[in-house]
């Protein structure tokens, strides 16, 4: 700082030179314009053309003209977006069709629609291991033919028989408080189910109602359940006996009724209890889920069908024969002593 010039012979300097300009700032204040000039958009200086700018005044520099963004409308595709070939009013380049022209020119195959496309590729893009799937195909085969084209039984009754699986939200309420419910609509029919709901005194009761209502209109909009089948002949009242001994008269084949009725419990809640002295107690009130299994009437006969076979199968096998049942073969005129 002993370099620097005094205030006065500064002035004396600058009046010599016949400058109209006189500086207000000493030369300590050059770390600060080195800072100035190092911001974006100006071009260095070093020191002594620093020092002419303060003298002589700042020369005019050109302002780099700023770039006019394209007009964008709201909702328009960007030029970088792979929709915006479709778009018509998208801006940004778009290629010509001389290029186009030249691209089908260079390859030799001009670009095809997509029903004109070989199919070959798309099957290989869908099933990249085809004689994986030959091999399964061979095999399902094979298994129909030694199963004769018979089904399992499970299949059968799958193909036979509907059936619809409905789980209801979270009740605010207990297992504990659910269950009865669950274990009262069990076997009823659904008509039967929703009119004790109706006039039940249980809080829960209401909620259960809505579910069972919920519950009968999935399955008749999505399985077709009961629902009059067409050209069907009218049944005969049949009296079936439940597994449980009760006796059971069905009208009508398509009737939906609850097969199976079960409870899930659901996570926690939270809440609190204020007592007394500015005591707060956490509560944490439950949350249950209701589950049923819809069938129809058919299930029932079929179910009661095969019991009555079992048994009459069982009853059979009990009986003693004297002599066994079968032809006589094999025999001579004279004694076997």
């Amino acid at each position: 700082m002993g370099a620097v010039l005094p205030y006065g012979q500064l002035v004396r300097t600058a009046a010599r030179a016949r400058v109209a300009y006189v500086p207000r700032r000493t030369l300590t204040t050059t770390p600060i314009l080195y800072a100035q000039n190092d911001q974006p958009g100006k071009k260095k200086t070093s020191f002594f053309s620093s020092m002419k700018d303060w003298i002589l005044g700042e020369s005019p520099e050109t302002k780099p003209r700023a770039r006019k963004a394209a007009a964008r409308q709201q909702g328009e595709l960007g030029t970088s977006s792979i929709f915006a070939e479709d778009m018509s009013n998208t801006s940004g380049p778009k290629p010509s069709r001389k290029k186009e022209a030249t691209e089908q020119q260079q390859d030799g195959k001009p670009h095809k629609s997509l029903e004109e496309r070989d199919k070959a590729h798309l099957q290989f893009a869908l099933n990249p291991n085809p004689k994986a799937q030959l091999r399964w195909e061979k095999k399902m085969v094979i298994r129909e033919i030694r199963k004769r084209g018979r089904l399992p039984k499970a299949v059968q009754i799958k193909r036979t028989e509907r059936e619809s699986l409905s789980k209801s939200h979270w009740f605010k309420t207990s297992v504990k408080k659910l269950g009865p419910l669950a274990r009262q609509i069990a076997g009823k029919n659904i008509d039967e189910a929703i009119l004790q709901m109706r006039f039940s005194k249980k809080k829960a009761a209401l909620d259960v109602l809505g579910h069972l209502e919920h519950a009968k209109n999935v399955a008749m909009v999505r399985a077709g359940m009961g629902l009059p089948e067409e050209k069907a002949e009218p049944t005969k009242p049949l009296t079936v006996v439940l597994k449980s001994g009760e006796r059971k008269t069905i009208t009508d084949p398509t009737n939906i009724y609850i097969q199976e009725a079960w409870v899930n419990r659901g996570p926690y809640g939270h809440g609190m209890d204020h007592r007394a002295r500015g005591q707060i107690n956490r509560l944490r009130p439950p949350a249950t889920g209701l589950s049923v299994v819809l069938k129809e009437e058919k299930t029932r006969i079929r179910e009661w069908e095969e019991r009555e076979a079992t048994a009459l199968r069982k009853r059979k096998e009990q009986l003693w024969v004297q002599l066994p049942d079968r032809k006589i073969s094999a025999q001579n005129q004279y004694y076997s002593w």
